[in-house]
């Protein structure tokens, strides 16, 4: 099922830190160019703290972000009102709900599930109810655009042991990641362990959190989106373009409405 993250979500922007946003959200209006040509409304399911949305709003999208972490949440809003001054013009509102079950009470040209937010629905009952929330909001001829983990690369290549380690002038955090696998539901669970320690009084949080997520398979993907009257018109892997393979660990795919 959806998590809400817990102590972690602190200390997420700083874990990304390294993440490519800017060029992710080139990649994003690029696809949208594409596949939604006239795109002007775009809801994004899962907007965590908002990096995305933010970029996508500057540039003259209208953005709605939904998102179960009110802390996730509470950052993507004191980042967009940190923009608001220079080209945001009211173009990010940051909404609280589940991405399974939110109904927001109008259509879009377009929805969002971006850094492997579907994986994160693990049952057959979530991913189908996060399909019609996507369908739901659509405009005939919009699309969902979202990633998953790759069924073929995470069998072929197997999920490892990480260690993660990130820092700013306050913080240093060592994050260890250790997966496991289960063939038999497409599903990995991975057991975090986050070490934080506060540089000016040496003083270490330390926690841990389980992350289930669920690879799939581009066929069944297909059945889903048919399932809920979207169409799969293209995948590639992550930011590439590339063509989906047992190599390929993510992958994006465009789903019309029809």
């Amino acid at each position: 099922m959806t998590m809400q993250f817990g102590t972690y979500s602190q200390y997420y922007d700083l874990l990304y830190q390294d993440k490519d946003y800017h060029g992710e959200a080139g990649y994003i209006q690029a696809l949208l160019a594409e596949f939604a040509p006239k795109c002007s409304d775009v809801l994004e399911l899962g907007c965590g703290t908002g990096r995305h949305a933010v970029l996508l709003a500057e540039v003259g999208l209208r953005v709605t972000g939904v998102d179960l972490s009110d802390s996730m949440l509470e950052q993507a809003i004191e980042r967009a009102h940190s923009t608001a001054s220079r080209s945001l013009k009211g173009n990010f509102t940051a909404l609280a709900g589940d991405a399974r079950s939110v109904r927001v009470g109008q259509r879009f040209d377009a929805v969002l599930s971006l850094f492997h937010v579907v994986s994160y629905q693990t049952s057959n009952e979530d991913v189908k109810q996060i399909f019609e929330t996507a369908a739901l909001h659509l405009n005939v001829g919009g699309c969902f655009v979202f990633d998953v983990w790759y069924g073929p690369a995470v069998v072929s290549m197997l999920p490892r042991v990480r260690i993660k380690r990130m820092e700013n002038a306050e913080i240093s955090v060592i994050r260890l990641a250790e997966p496991a696998i289960d063939m038999n539901r497409n599903q990995v669970e991975v057991s975090y362990t986050v070490f934080a320690t506060d540089k000016a009084t040496g003083t270490v949080e330390q926690f841990g959190e389980q992350h289930r997520m669920r690879y799939y398979f581009a066929p069944e993907l297909e059945l889903l989106a048919e399932m809920h009257d979207l169409q799969i018109v293209h995948s590639e892997e992550w930011m590439t373009a590339a063509k989906p393979s047992e190599k390929t660990w993510g992958v994006t795919f465009v789903a019309r409405k029809c």
